[in-house]
């Protein structure tokens, strides 16, 4: 079909959720992707930090063909192997508590949320502005931001936001605080890190009132910071975090990992999913996992994102560049949303804007310093453009 076509169908028969490129993907293989008409295209993007091996890795690949070709679903009324497996490497490779598997990022943050409560029952959620974890009601109500929560009040009560510093962390959290949720790196917003002030300060809170410090690693973790966790890099260990997108190697999965702390608070009947942890998705991510906890991988993060940001506050147009490792954004003084249809339809190169003025960029961990020259290239043609 072209692509006028599939926007008919997409008029007639999907609810206009998205704002779509005119632009349809058939193909990708590490970096790279392909149109229907052949085009070769330079993937900075990755699914929003889900291919972070790039597209199609063979050894994802083969260990999803050999599952699925033997079991595919029975439940969580039973055991599978690949669930049991996954669970015990993600503990030991972060908090050492135990895991709950979802499907997405969302549904994670509502876990972790859930968790909280039932620790601290009727316990507030401290949240930031700026942050994004979700659009589920739960992580919709712990996500700050007037123009997508305004829609669809009233929310979750209970959460309480307060700006992202050291002192309005440690003045909100109290004996009545459940949990404060962070993104070590919000994603959504533009890619802001949050300072190791900051962190410390929310740690130190939670020690003092016995609240539940959590991570929402869904977009910064699995190694797109340089390290196979962000919370790695800053000194500060939460109770209990949120990891998705990149797990399951392209496939959704999601996953709430806990310290030993509060590693037994959820009991039987108390959360649940039809889905979750199936044989075939943990399969990928047991190999994405493994792939990815690489030393020299993670070196090459760190290494590639500083060549990436350096090249970045070069170009025309970047007043700023910020982040961790491969998880950048650049500030313009012009309009990033029309640099980023530039960038995807005249230079191929895919990129996206998380606001008016800020490009974000997060390419596989898997590439060279060859793809870093190319993409600043391309991304100098779309500025001038």
């Amino acid at each position: 079909m072209s692509v006028s076509e599939l926007q008919e169908l997409e008029r007639t028969s999907v609810i206009a959720s998205y704002a779509r490129f005119p632009v349809e993907f058939v193909r990708g293989e590490g970096a790279r992707l392909w149109d229907a008409e052949g085009n070769e295209y330079l993937d900075f993007l990755c699914g929003i930090s889900v291919t972070n091996l790039g597209h199609c890795h063979p050894r994802v690949v083969e260990a999803v063909r050999e599952q699925v070709g033997r079991l595919m679903h029975v439940s969580n009324l039973f055991y599978t192997e690949p669930a049991m497996l996954l669970a015990q490497r993600l503990s030991r490779s972060s908090l050492g508590g135990k895991v709950y598997f979802c499907n997405s990022g969302a549904e994670a943050s509502e876990a972790a949320i859930k968790l909280a409560r039932r620790a601290r029952a009727g316990g507030d959620v401290v949240v930031v502005y700026g942050a994004f974890h979700g659009r589920t009601y739960g992580a919709l109500s712990a996500t700050p931001q007037e123009a997508k929560q305004a829609p669809f009040a009233p929310l979750v009560p209970g959460f309480r936001a307060v700006e992202p510093t050291p002192g309005a962390i440690a003045a909100a959290v109290d004996g009545r605080t459940a949990a404060v949720l962070l993104e070590p790196i919000q994603g959504e917003s533009g890619v802001n890190v949050l300072s190791g002030e900051l962190l410390s300060s929310a740690r130190a809170a939670c020690d003092e009132h016995g609240a539940a410090l959590i991570f929402d690693e869904i977009q910064c973790g699995m190694g797109r910071t340089g390290s196979l966790w962000a919370y790695e890099q800053t000194g500060v260990r939460p109770d209990a975090m949120t990891v998705a997108k990149a797990l399951g190697g392209g496939l959704p999965i999601g996953a709430l990992i806990t310290g030993e702390r509060l590693a037994d608070v959820l009991r039987p009947g108390d959360h649940g999913s039809t889905f979750a942890g199936g044989p075939v998705v943990a399969a990928a991510a047991l190999a994405a996992l493994e792939l990815t906890d690489d030393p020299e991988l993670l070196g090459s993060v760190r290494e590639l994102g500083q060549r990436l940001a350096a090249g970045l506050l070069r170009l025309p147009h970047v007043l700023d560049v910020r982040g961790r490792g491969l998880m950048l954004a650049c500030e313009l003084d012009v309009s990033a949303p029309s640099v980023a249809r530039r960038a995807l339809l005249d230079q191929r190169l895919v990129v996206n804007a998380t606001g008016p003025t800020t490009l974000r960029l997060l390419p596989p961990l898997t590439i060279t310093e060859g793809d870093v020259d190319e993409a600043l290239l391309r991304l100098t043609a779309a500025l001038e453009g």
